[in-house]
């Protein structure tokens, strides 16, 4: 465990949990927006909540005891396993029925976005750069990248709610996961570790401990899950700007 302020694990927490419980909401009113009962729809929320809630806690666990942080003589591959399998029980998780038929409505765009306003807490990595905890070389990139995508999908799905999906939807979503993909990629090859490419000082030891870590584990997963969803729902090749539904109609 590092010893980053308190602070700074309040602002991991405030994003870990926003961005769950913006998902577990945006269930909800797509269930009931789907026609599906309220008691159904609160149900697929509440096991949706629990489900991560429970991720995040075994995570924190096994961050408090060190499975993830990178070590200096071996491969440590157990925080990509940590990301990974989320992911693809996320992924795995749109096959259910009632959260396939969420995902059909026409204000689903809408609804993946939104969760993305909590990207912003990417700047927890600036933090902990100034306060002497990780090198500028990941801190910059992978915090500016994370606030610059989280006040753009303020204008995205703005834009989605008003029925409008503009070639920048595509862009937001692929530049939203290059910036994942830079910043894990940074991360590995300026830490401790088999795969260093990068000898900086400090290392980014940190975001392998907690609280730092849970970004990783607990956040990544479900915005890489939300830019995928979305590119699924998008047509690449489609007219620079598109009319569809407005948020809350079904027809």
């Amino acid at each position: 465990m590092s010893t980053l302020p308190i602070y700074v694990w309040a602002m991991v927490l405030a994003g870990v949990i926003g961005t769950t419980a913006t998902i577990c909401v945006m269930l909800w009113r797509g269930a009931t927006t789907a026609g599906v009962s309220r008691h159904s729809a609160t149900r697929v929320a509440v096991i949706a909540g629990i489900v991560w809630g429970a991720w995040v806690l075994v995570s924190g666990l096994l961050a408090n005891a060190e499975v993830f942080r990178f070590q200096p003589t071996k491969a440590a591959p157990w925080i990509a396993v940590a990301m990974i399998v989320p992911l693809v029980a996320v992924l795995l998780s749109t096959r259910v029925p009632l959260v396939s038929r969420i995902l059909d409505q026409p204000d689903a765009l809408w609804r993946l976005t939104l969760p993305q306003f909590f990207r912003p807490v990417g700047v927890t990595f600036l933090v902990a750069m100034a306060l002497g905890y990780l090198p500028a070389v990941f801190a910059i990139p992978a915090g500016i990248g994370d606030i610059a995508i989280g006040v753009e999908a303020v204008f995205i799905a703005r834009n989605l709610r008003r029925g409008i999906v503009h070639r920048s939807t595509v862009w937001f979503n692929v530049l939203g996961l290059l910036d994942l993909v830079v910043a894990l990629a940074i991360g590995v090859m300026a830490a401790p570790g088999l795969a260093r490419l990068l000898v900086v000082s400090p290392s980014t030891e940190a975001i392998s401990l907690l609280p730092l870590v849970l970004i990783p584990t607990t956040i990544v997963p479900l915005a890489v899950a939300l830019h995928v969803l979305s590119l699924r729902k998008l047509r690449v090749g489609a007219e620079t700007a598109t009319v569809v539904a407005p948020v809350g109609n079904t027809k």
